[in-house]
């Protein structure tokens, strides 16, 4: 059962920031009162969040000079700020822009994790997904809001494009009238201030504006879902889109811990439509979600994040001013909770990053302040919902080769040579290239992206098949020893190329990362001696993306 629901999973607030701090009007902490930041509060790590969730916001890419101008830092904060979270692996400087790179999700992965609904409920709302081949989603309610937490797409022409980490309006979705029906007075004076002073949901970017009509009577619609257990969305968000939600509700408080969606629209299913086709099965799944929770076994605590502290100050002494040691350390204590640590207290938090107490509290104090983390009345604390837009969203829909371009690049121009990334196709006897990078050069390799070459000819394909044939062919068999395959002018004249698996969360190979030459550039032991290990440095870069943008979120290999 997971610890946190959605009576504790958004921090109270109100929508009024601290000037400079993060730009325009979002969610802080109500008990930091209107006039700005607590006075423990750590600079450095406001402003670092802020440009963090501009970048969101802008969809991961911004240059710095737009982030100056979002956020009202100056410039050279703004290049302390981004170089600091390059050095931590969030963004990368890419020519004139800052792009957030996938891992920055494990922020967004410690929530999820330490949740545990994704986990535990994820495969009932793909299998529903699958039965009804319409779109399912779950969500968690963050104040006045609703924020996915789980997505089942349908792969369609016309599909909903919502991501893991997405802020909806609650009374422009179904899951809103439900969460609504558990607010309490101030919640409602929330909503109500918040839809005086955003009349055309400007907070939201998920959504387009607000129409005159999109709740005008969201109260008569709270207390149609408290009487039904049930609500509907008729094209509160757009024209078109319809859904129908269920509550599922935590077995040792009856309140909702997260409500379960069929998404469809107007050419498939009337609202109406959904109520009669769709809802008894998703009321069959709920039930099967909740009989979840109830027996799911307590998660044994993953292990901490260690050494934190250490990194941070050996990244300071080589950096200088150009790292900003607090925002850096700031963000580690996010990465303290996880699965088997939802809640923590000052101490294990401290434990946990190896901060000192006093380092861990005013990073503690700041993040309540900006609402990604809640304070417990057992003196513990716990992330929110709103960690995930730290970066979470624009990510949440990467394809592997997304996740590789930027490694391949990198490799391409270090070698001087082409390198490319393939899969197996569905038959498995050839391989379908997907991505790559050029050289430089005058002779040089080009293979277009979806071009489909014979598997057993190729060295990506080889090492490909190396991992899934059984049994394999003794030359088959030498490449899965050696994790590489080395092809030598098999393919065409001249054409030498050098290939290794790249390996997802389970440890199985599903694509492959080369390199190619000309036969007079390299010999056969130029290729395992000088690119082999450049190769394998940088399969494992495109790896650790992958396994850590596919912990709560489907990466399409295409």
């Amino acid at each position: 059962m997971p610890a946190q629901t959605a009576q504790d999973s958004g921090s109270r607030a109100e929508t009024r920031p601290p000037a400079g701090t993060d730009g325009p009007a979002r969610t802080v902490e109500a008990g930091a009162g209107a006039d700005g930041p607590p006075a423990e509060a750590v600079g450095p790590l406001l402003r670092g969040v802020a440009v963090l969730r501009r970048l969101t916001e802008a969809g991961g890419t911004m240059s710095p000079s737009a982030l100056e101008r979002a956020t009202g830092l100056a410039r050279s904060t703004v290049d302390r700020i981004t170089a600091t979270l390059a050095r931590m692996g969030h963004v990368r400087l890419d020519g004139r822009d800052v792009v957030l790179t996938p891992r920055v999700m494990e922020l967004g992965n410690a929530y999820l994790a330490a949740l545990r609904l994704p986990a535990l409920l994820g495969a009932h709302a793909d299998a529903l997904a699958d039965e009804l081949d319409e779109s399912v989603s779950l969500a968690v309610a963050d104040l006045d809001g609703i924020r996915f937490i789980h997505q089942a797409t349908r792969r369609r022409a016309m599909s909903v494009s919502f991501r893991i980490g997405d802020l909806l309006p609650a009374e422009r979705t179904a899951p809103g009238a439900l969460f609504a029906t558990e607010w309490d007075p101030s919640d409602w004076r929330r909503w109500h201030a918040r839809h005086a002073e955003d009349p055309s949901d400007a907070l939201f970017p998920a959504v387009p504006p607000r129409s005159p009509s999109a709740a005008g009577d969201f109260a008569a619609r709270v207390e149609r879902a408290r009487r039904d257990g049930w609500a509907l969305d008729d094209q509160l968000v757009e024209p078109g889109l319809v859904a129908v939600s269920v509550p599922v509700r935590a077995p040792d408080t009856g309140r909702i811990a997260c409500v379960a969606s069929v998404v469809s629209h107007t050419s498939r299913h009337t609202a109406a439509g959904l109520r009669t086709a769709l809802l008894p099965r998703l009321r069959t799944t709920v039930t099967a979600m909740e009989a979840e929770l109830r027996t799911a076994p307590a998660p044994e605590p993953g292990p901490p994040p260690s050494e934190l502290a250490a990194w941070t100050g050996a990244s300071k002494l080589e950096l200088g001013r150009d790292f900003v040691e607090s925002l850096a350390r700031g963000l580690t204590v996010l990465t303290a909770f996880g699965e088997g640590r939802p809640a923590l207290p000052l101490a294990e938090v401290a434990r946990a990053t190896g901060l000192s107490r006093a380092t861990a509290r005013r990073a503690l104090i700041t993040h309540e302040h900006l609402g990604l983390v809640t304070a417990r009345p057992d003196h513990t604390f716990a992330l929110t919902p709103r960690v995930l837009d730290l970066g979470f969203p624009p990510l949440s829909r990467s394809t592997l080769p997304r996740l590789a371009e930027p490694h391949l690049r990198a490799l391409a121009d270090r070698l001087h040579e082409p390198t490319a990334l393939a899969v197996l196709t569905g038959e498995g006897t050839e391989i379908q290239y997907t991505a790559g990078a050029g050289a430089g050069r005058v002779l040089t390799v080009h293979i277009a992206v979806g071009t489909r070459l014979p598997a057993a000819a190729t060295s990506l394909g080889r090492v490909l098949l190396a991992d899934t044939a059984r049994p394999a062919s003794p030359g088959l068999a030498a490449v899965r020893e050696q994790g590489y395959a080395l092809v030598d002018e098999e393919l065409e004249s001249g054409l030498r190329s050098i290939a290794v698996p790249v390996r997802d969360r389970t440890g199985r190979a599903v694509a492959a990362l080369n390199v190619s030459t000309h036969a007079a550039r390299r010999t056969l032991e130029d290729c395992v001696r000088d690119l082999l290990p450049e190769l394998r440095a940088t399969a494992d870069r495109v790896q650790d993306d992958l396994r850590t943008a596919s912990r709560f979120t489907p990466v399409p290999l295409l």
